[in-house]
This record gives C-alpha cells, structure tokens and sequence, in this order.
C-alpha cells in the first residue's frame, strides 16, 4: 500500500488518492462503482469524482474482501447486498459473520481433500469385487 496523504479522515478523496491508498489502478475503483451500487462518490464538473469518508471504507472493505479473504465479486455483491453495505466497520464485520452461513464460499479456500474416506472406499470396492470374483 502507498504511504497515507497527510489528510484528515473526514476530508474527500480524489480517485487518485484512494486508488494510490489502496495500490490498485483508478480503473479498478471505476469498475466497482459499476459493480457495487453501495460505492458512489459524489461526481462534480468534468466527471471528477469525491469519495466520501465512508466510500473511502467501503473501497477499503471491498479491497480487503477481494484481494485478502479470496471472495469472488459475486460474493462481495451479495455479502454487501444482504446488510453489510455502507459501513466499514462494527456493522460489516457483524453482517459478514451473520452471512458466512449463506455466503458463496471464498474462491481461494476449499475443503481438504477427504483421502482417509477415499482410502475406505476403494478398500470396501476391492473386497466386493473379490468376493464376487470368487
């Protein structure tokens, strides 16, 4: 992650601040407001755009949801979507406990492999197969 700007928490962020906050390109901030209906800075003249504080934890919590826990934008979308939207903190992290029943699984966490289960069965296999050899 970049260095943080000598701003103060409640001030707005330029697209370029929060993408370099971040580190990730501006086009990856525009792509999620098309993605995220929750994520909307304000736009002024020439289509510049303002991130309120709170965008600015929702940028960061998509982030983090994406880049370190593995969740897929689907998953994201429907994590935000059932409750765990506009704020950054107590709230979203309560909702994601909340929805991690119902939530898509991450896409980088899978089940281990169930080879002891794999071992019985070939072994259960293998005695039929004797006993109707014989």
């Amino acid at each position: 992650m970049a260095e943080p700007s000598a701003k103060s928490d409640q001030a707005f962020r330029t697209i370029g601040e929060l993408a370099a906050d971040l580190g990730v390109p501006q086009h990856i901030l525009r792509y999620w407001e098309t993605r995220f209906p929750q994520l909307r800075p304000l736009q002024r003249a020439g289509n510049r755009r303002y991130y309120r504080p709170a965008d600015v934890q929702l940028a960061h919590r998509i982030h983090r949801l994406l880049n370190q826990d593995g969740y897929t934008i689907r998953g994201v979308q429907q994590l935000l979507s059932s409750g765990g939207g506009n704020s950054g903190g107590g709230d979203g992290e309560a909702a994601e406990t909340a929805v991690a029943a119902t939530a898509p699984t991450p896409a980088n966490q899978h089940l281990p492999f169930p080879t002891e289960a794999l071992r019985t069965i070939r072994r259960t296999l293998a005695q039929a197969l004797a006993e109707s050899a014989a």
